[in-house]
């Protein structure tokens, strides 16, 4: 598409999703909800990429969803039929955030200014996020008359205690950076966006030398546990654990530390898929 709302590039293991509509804030047009879903599952079907870092031009991250697509929904309840239909323009929205989830690599957000609406739909798909101190996080949809619908709700209260996201969801209050990481939901706080842009590109880089395989089941795990009780997901572990074990990379990782150097692990094999 023409007016693509962000730029996607790849330097060796490490992929960067930057939003560069900065004049907007970084709100997600229509083109970055229809592109992302086949964006981001054609970067974890390669198998290449072992990371993902998501930053913004400007000063803030992401204002949210744009807002001329709400003119264009007019009519998108008026009656059964198009209420059916737009559950799927719902769920198609949802798949972007979904892919960032199901992702087989690590996805670090990289956040500085604002952080709002559908913002905070996208950093709660990511698993780690870094902020400069001067970011804040809010759920925007309840101050302008809807609830948040891409996937906040049900993420969110598994990254900060859930009577603060319910204050959050039902005030559109204001959360800060500094309380962000005190809670846990910001992984590290930087001060500036140059700061910010060196942590991020630091952690991606400390992530790219790990074994794809054991980082991709590793996150696979988390996923599942966070989702199910500890006794599924020690089950679930043992059978992804048997098919990932690799004696060979365990070799390899401790050989290369006790001779101070990094080791080489073989990327994932690409996925197969018709698109």
């Amino acid at each position: 598409m023409s007016d693509m709302p962000y730029t996607l590039t790849q330097e060796g293991p490490i992929a960067r999703l930057t939003l560069t509509r900065p004049s907007k804030r970084n709100a997600l047009s229509a083109a970055f909800w229809e592109t992302l879903p086949n964006a981001i599952a054609k970067l974890s079907e390669a198998g290449q990429t072992r990371v993902l870092v998501i930053d913004a031009q400007g000063p803030h991250f992401c204002a949210g969803i744009d807002l001329a697509m709400f003119a264009d929904m007019g009519n998108s309840t008026n009656d059964a039929i198009a209420r059916e239909a737009f559950t799927h323009k719902l769920q198609s929205m949802q798949a972007g955030f979904d892919a960032l989830e199901a992702a087989r690599f690590p996805v670090i957000a990289a956040i500085s200014g604002c952080c709002i609406g559908a913002g905070v739909d996208l950093i709660s798909a990511c698993d780690i996020r870094l902020a400069t101190r001067d970011a804040y996080f809010r759920i925007e949809e309840i101050n302008v008359g809807m609830m948040a619908d891409v996937g906040t709700l049900q993420r969110l209260p598994k990254l900060l205690p859930l009577g603060l996201v319910r204050e959050l969801a039902y005030t559109g209050a204001t959360l800060g950076a500094e309380r962000a990481y005190d809670l846990g939901l910001v992984n590290a706080l930087a001060e500036d966006e140059a700061d910010l842009s060196a942590q991020a590109i630091i952690m991606a880089g400390q992530i790219a030398q790990k074994p794809p395989i054991a980082i991709a089941a590793s996150k696979d795990c988390l996923n599942h546990a966070r989702d199910h009780g500890v006794a599924e997901s020690m089950r679930y572990m043992r059978a992804v654990q048997a098919g990932v074990f690799n004696p060979g990379d365990i070799i390899n990782a401790v050989s290369a530390r006790a001779e101070g150097k990094k080791a080489d692990f073989p990327d994932l094999l690409a996925i197969n898929k018709e698109n």
